[in-house]
């Protein structure tokens, strides 16, 4: 039994784990094993308690990018109605404007009518007076011919203006 290395290798392993147990290893691999078991809950609770933290951020961001979205569709839906209302308003002050362009044009159309109604008369009656003194001046001869034209001319031109 003692011929074989097996026997002695026993023996060894059992007078070092003695020495291991006098010197007290087993404290400090126990105190070794129990630090690290500590650093990993505390690894372990640190992770939990930041993954919380991102699901609570990560729950926050969404509801900040909902809201974001419905503020933006309420901006475009308001900014629709403002375009709207503008065109409509646009669209009223062109009528507008239209109208009244439309009825100054007809008031110039009117003014120039009757002007150019005065202007013919005028002509006319000048015409009148100029044939009137022709014949009048050729067929009655001195001072009640002169008076006669002066008083004819003045007649046509009262009535006639």
């Amino acid at each position: 039994m003692f011929a074989e290395p097996e026997t002695w290798v026993a023996i060894a392993f059992l007078i070092l784990m003695g020495v291991f147990a006098y010197v007290g290893v087993h404290r400090t691999v126990l105190s070794a094993l129990d630090r690290r078991s500590a650093r990993i809950k505390s690894e372990l609770d640190d992770a939990r308690r930041l993954k919380d933290e991102a699901a609570k951020l990560l729950a926050d961001y969404r509801a900040r990018h909902a809201s974001a979205e419905r503020e933006a569709q309420d901006i475009i839906t308001s900014a629709k109605a403002e375009a709207e209302r503008i065109a409509a308003e646009a669209k009223g002050k062109m009528e507008d404007f239209v109208a009244r362009r439309t009825k100054a044009a007809e008031s110039k159309i009117a003014l120039a009518e009757a002007q150019a109604v005065a202007d013919v008369r005028s002509a006319a009656a000048d015409a009148a007076v100029a044939a009137a003194s022709a014949i009048l001046s050729k067929s009655v001869k001195g001072q009640i011919a002169d008076d006669l034209l002066a008083k004819g001319v003045s007649e046509v031109r009262a009535k006639l203006n």
